[in-house]
């Protein structure tokens, strides 16, 4: 018997009997031969950290702050990396599977854009610009990364399972009540990754505002911080636990009353007053427009467009899908570099030297 045969038969007699057992994984696209060592999930894992290009620029995209000179401060990579730890331990103590887990959190976000929800929302409308029937949706690009943009057009091959949670992780600013109660998750584990999302953001969403000055303690509605606690390890820690203590041996998850309504209160506060402020707007709008003039001269411009691809595209649908995957896969840094080559002058000739 293999040392993978073995996991698997660990699976088998110690996970709940609502685990995702990798022995019954529905497998991939395109069939590979098993490892001897690791189970599907463990090497869906291992081939976003160690092949993914998409996993490893998320250390210089958004999360909230755009160009943000502080050092601490989250990036989208440090988020994911946030939602695996949370999505690990709840799986942990619920008995699921926590390598399907791991996998899901940390391909969660490889599709995500520059400048956070705001590139997203210009990406999205400056490409329906181009091809009305298209449109942009970090997660389904999540997917498309992992499926068809890594390892030069290879995609990664992942499992079934793990290409699932993945598409299904994003909920917007809907209510994790209704999260909870009303979505149908392709497996629970999916389900886990969901929801650690939701509670990774809101408290290191609120902790870097903190850290920042952004806002004060004493800004924070008592009735939250009286529930969950007056510290970033407390209002986690207090919301992990409602949520294993209440999801305990059974198909679904669930969190107590209390815990979903604070929940809810504190992102409608960050809504309102982080996400929504004018200050992150202002900047917001800015990074939209660097987005959208990026797709444009991609699309208008044939020496700019012969910078990014080698296709010759029959036609504007194809182009805009090209220009689509390039400029989603852009660093915050590097959408910035080529908005100064393109939009602003080089300053040339230079005297200095003189």
């Amino acid at each position: 018997m293999s040392i993978r045969e073995q996991i698997e038969e660990h699976e088998r007699d110690h996970l709940s009997a609502y685990a995702t057992l990798s022995a019954d994984s529905a497998g991939r696209r395109r069939p590979e031969e098993p490892c001897p060592v690791r189970t599907i999930f463990q090497r869906d894992r291992d081939r976003i950290i160690h092949l993914c290009r998409a996993f490893r620029r998320l250390a210089q995209k958004t999360q909230v702050f755009i160009a943000t000179p502080e050092d601490h401060i989250r990036t989208r990579l440090s988020h994911t990396l946030e939602v695996s730890q949370i999505a690990r331990t709840v799986v942990k103590a619920l008995r699921l599977n926590e390598d399907l887990a791991e996998a899901i959190a940390l391909g969660h976000d490889v599709g995500h854009t520059p400048f956070g929800h705001a590139g997203e929302d210009s990406l999205d409308e400056v490409y329906r610009h181009y091809d009305p029937e298209a449109h942009f949706a970090h997660h389904e690009h999540s997917l498309r990364v992992v499926d068809v943009l890594e390892r030069d057009g290879k995609g990664l091959n992942l499992s079934q399972e793990t290409r699932d949670g993945i598409l299904f992780h994003s909920k917007g600013t809907s209510d994790i009540r209704d999260t909870i109660a009303l979505v149908e998750a392709p497996t629970i584990e999916a389900m886990v990754v969901r929801v650690a999302d939701r509670i990774a953001y809101l408290n290191h969403d609120l902790d870097d505002c903190l850290r920042a000055d952004f806002l004060q303690l004493g800004n924070i509605p008592s009735s939250i911080l009286t529930v969950i606690g007056h510290t970033h390890s407390q209002r986690v820690g207090n919301m992990v636990r409602d949520l294993i203590s209440h999801s305990l041996d059974s198909p679904h998850l669930s969190m107590s009353e209390e815990i979903v309504e604070v929940s809810d209160t504190l992102k409608d506060f960050l809504v309102e007053n982080v996400y929504n402020s004018p200050l992150i707007l202002r900047e917001a709008a800015k990074a939209q427009r660097i987005i959208a003039n990026l797709f444009e001269i991609y699309m208008e411009d044939s020496e700019a467009f012969t910078q990014i691809s080698k296709q010759v595209p029959t036609n504007t649908k194809e182009r805009a899908r090209i220009v689509c995957d390039y400029v989603a896969g852009m660093t915050d840094r590097f959408a910035r570099s080529q908005y100064l080559r393109y939009f602003l002058p080089t300053g040339y000739p230079s005297f200095e030297a003189i």
